[in-house]
């Protein structure tokens, strides 16, 4: 296996513990009198401070008293909802982040006009990267490519919008290219459309990426012999002038077909680290079964472990039986701190990684499989390590306490969902197949029903978007597409996970130890509007941003699920599907920091990753947290991480956005794949989304998501309305609107960008809005 890449991220340095914080506070001139200050001298002191400030300190710095309190609160919600400051932790604030003048910007792609957008390749700000629509490079210069990096005069447009125009280029090329090659033969006449030939070309490398448009020239003796639609890695060879860029093949991946070219291109495109260190395996090798002594013995308690039936590794365990009233539950995870030590070549590239990435035919672990498949697993009849959160609920699924504790156990069994399922209710059943005790697995879904109890009560957010699962053969092969089924099952484990996640939460806050919280911020002003205008279309109403809980979103989805509202035009019931997708949209990202601002998706005040050590590096460091507490010991954190941990959750919330991105385009891949024999066929599905290019439509079959180009749709002036989400015909009157039911005929399907083009073959007629009238002395585009 290979070492690390010196190309490679290397693990965050942070600054040393030692170095005392500077104040972030600015000077403030007192106010006369202890008095309140305005509302722009307010937000001038918390612009120019070097980092959060909360109340304490715009009172210590303008003389406020506690007869203050009050109005200075309203004072900074009111900045807050209008985007001049941005919350920054628990009860602190820091100025809303605006680019500055000029910045460093990375090309990604290029719009549908094929001007290059970009996005600032440092950003501190909340939420994504604003989006950077570049001008056109000037006359005689060559295009920007995606990849390149260039230093940019900005000017605003609107939230999360702004103008750029090149002061200096920085790199003329992307380092590397993932694509697929395909042999060509060029034009080799006298006469002169003869092109200049610094290159004799062998053939063309197609980008992965859908954002590039350019293709590369692949010069003879540069395909590292190479097939025809082939996968492969090339890097820029050096070219000046304008025209396509040449590229030399460094690495052949596989045939385009093959499903383990589709999961290799993805892992190359996204610099996913897939090969260990020598002194990680080496490490990892060397690990053997933990000692019981020091630990609680958990071997007669029957845990048992309820995964997928795909599921290559095991890390949690449950638990539950009567106490009372309530129940006495046990959630026991895998302990991964035990062989992961921090400072070991283990720890180090686990944090690199950050997380493991599944695909349909692999996964990428964080962790070697001596471990994460075998010491970290809780194999059925198999002694391992736990860490492990003993909690009590009442009848009413409230946590009345709990405990953490080192132990060990032994799995009495391995279910999968569907034999979860199965088995709910019926205990002989039960007993029979697995020699589990008498209605065990009745009582974890009683306890279950109790928490969902507490959960509704709570009012947390439930989005309905179907997730998509790829069946392969044993060859590779699709054999089908299709949403991954839901059971009570799945939520039972989900439910146990969340309340040991908040148990964690809360000790570690209770006792004041450092803490990797799992936060969730509610939805930004802008994005909380444009949902509210998308909502207010299909029949909902929502409060304003300010006062938006998750509750409110749920009721939402529950008054859709229940077809309650349709849509103003079609005067069709909105689907459940959409409602959702319109919500996830409005979203801020989860992420992980030591700053708890709660989590606005499960309405909850303090919430923590701690039940996926073996793929989470987050929760690794929760294990350790816990572990330390009155101790230090050789496992535990050291202080060393404890004062960075700022850096680390950005750099484990990036590993983690990069891994999911990664496995959707995966499975955008397998389905382009999947229809790219079908291309003439028609398809029913729904708008859901809408641009002034076009309009995305969702497949009702297979989820997939493609794009009807405005130059397709019927002959006419097309605007689009951004606050309706309305794409409309000026004269012919058709109006395509988010949630609308339409049929389309595949046009074409590209596996390798994972692509999918339609053409609009039938729309609701009720969604064309007003009669078809031509303005007079006007004609149709």
């Amino acid at each position: 296996m290979g070492g690390r890449n010196p190309s490679d991220p290397q693990p965050t340095a942070c600054p040393s513990p030692d170095v005392p914080p500077t104040d972030p506070r600015p000077p403030a001139p007192p106010q006369p009198g202890g008095g309140l200050p305005d509302r722009e001298a307010l937000r001038r002191f918390v612009t120019e401070a070097s980092g959060r400030v909360g109340k304490r300190e715009i009172a210590r710095a303008f003389n406020l008293g506690p007869e203050h309190k009050a109005a200075l609160r309203a004072m900074l919600r009111e900045l807050a909802l209008e985007g001049t400051l941005v919350p920054a932790g628990a009860r602190r604030f820091r100025a809303s982040a605006a680019m500055p003048e000029a910045a460093l910007v990375q090309v990604t792609g290029t719009d549908p006009d094929g001007d290059p957008i970009a996005r600032p390749v440092v950003w501190d700000g909340d939420g994504p990267a604003p989006v950077v629509f570049m001008h056109p490079e000037q006359k005689g210069r060559p295009a920007l490519a995606p990849g390149e990096r260039v230093v940019a005069r900005l000017k605003r447009l609107g939230p999360g919008r702004y103008e750029g125009r090149t002061l200096r280029r920085l790199t003329d090329a992307p380092g590397r290219i993932v694509g697929v090659f395909r042999p060509t033969t060029l034009y080799d006449g006298p006469g002169p459309l003869a092109p200049p030939r610094r290159h004799a070309e062998a053939g063309r490398l197609v980008p992965a990426d859908r954002r590039a448009k350019a293709e590369w020239i692949i010069p003879a003796g540069e395909t590292m012999g190479a097939e025809a639609e082939e996968v492969v890695v090339a890097e820029p060879l050096p070219l000046a002038g304008s025209g396509l860029k040449p590229a030399r093949i460094v690495a052949r991946l596989g045939p385009m077909g093959d499903a383990r070219s589709v999961s290799l291109l993805a892992i190359h495109t996204h610099s996913i680290p897939d090969q260990f260190p020598a002194e990680a395996l080496s490490e990892a090798e060397r690990a053997r079964g933990v000692s019981p002594e020091g630990r609680e013995d958990l071997r007669d308690v029957p845990l048992i472990t309820i995964d997928g039936e795909d599921a290559r590794d095991f890390d949690d365990a449950v638990y539950a039986e009567p106490d009372g009233d309530g129940f006495r539950l046990i959630v026991a995870i895998a302990d991964v701190a035990h062989y992961v030590r921090p400072g070991s070549a283990l720890d180090r590239e686990a944090r690199r990684r950050g997380n493991s990435v599944y695909f349909p035919d692999r996964v990428v672990p964080m962790l070697p499989e001596a471990l994460s498949n075998g010491w970290c697993s809780l194999r059925p009849g198999e002694d391992r390590g736990c860490l492990f959160a003993e909690i009590f609920i009442d009848a009413a699924g409230n946590k009345t306490r709990h405990r953490f504790g080192r132990g060990i156990m032994r799995s009495a069994a391995r279910l999968t969902y569907d034999q979860a399922q199965a088995i709910v209710g019926n205990v002989e059943e039960s007993q029979q197949e697995t020699g589990l005790p008498d209605g065990l697995i009745n009582t974890l879904f009683t306890a279950w029903r109790a928490l969902s109890t507490a959960r509704a009560r709570r009012g947390t957010l439930d989005l309905d978007v179907p997730e998509r699962v790829v069946r392969l053969d044993t060859s590779g092969r699709i054999t089908a597409i299709e949403p991954r089924p839901r059971h009570d099952s799945h939520r039972l484990i989900e439910e146990f996970m969340v309340l040991a996640n908040v148990a964690a939460a809360e000790e570690l806050e209770r006792r004041r130890r450092p803490c990797l919280y799992r936060i969730h911020a509610p939805p930004s002003p802008e994005r909380a509007e444009a949902m509210r205008d998308s909502l207010s279309a299909m029949g909902f109403d929502l409060p304003p941003p300010g006062a938006l809980r998750a509750r409110d979103l749920g009721a939402v989805l529950a008054r859709a699920a229940q077809g309650e509202a349709s849509g103003p035009a079609s005067g069709t019931p909105v689907s459940g599907t959409l409602v959702s997708e319109t919500i996830l949209r409005a979203q801020s990202q989860a992420e992980y920091s030591p700053d708890n601002i709660g989590h606005f998706g499960l309405a909850l005040p303090a919430y923590a990753h701690f039940t996926s050590p073996i793929r989470r590096y987050a929760d690794l460091l929760v294990h350790r947290a816990l572990i330390g507490m009155g101790t230090q010991p050789a496992d535990g954190m050291p202080a060393a991480d404890a004062a960075c941990l700022d850096e680390i959750g950005e750099q484990v919330s990036t590993a983690e956005r990069r891994a999911a991105l990664a496995e959707r385009e995966t499975t955008e891949r397998y389905v382009a794949a999947w229809l790219a024999d079908r291309v003439g066929a028609e398809f029913s599905g729904h708008v859901s989304g809408v641009t002034r290019f076009g309009a995305f439509v969702t497949l009702t079959q297979t989820g997939a998501t493609g794009l009807v180009p405005v130059s397709t749709l019927p002959d006419d002036v097309w605007t689009h309305d951004e606050k309706t989400q309305t794409l409309r015909g000026r004269h012919g009157g058709l109006a395509l609107r988010l949630g609308q039911p339409v049929t389309v005929r595949l046009v074409e399907a590209t596996p390798v960008t994972g692509g999918l083009l339609f053409a609009l073959v039938g729309a609701n007629p009720a969604a064309a809005s007003g009669p078809a009238r031509r303005a007079r002395g006007t004609r149709p585009r």
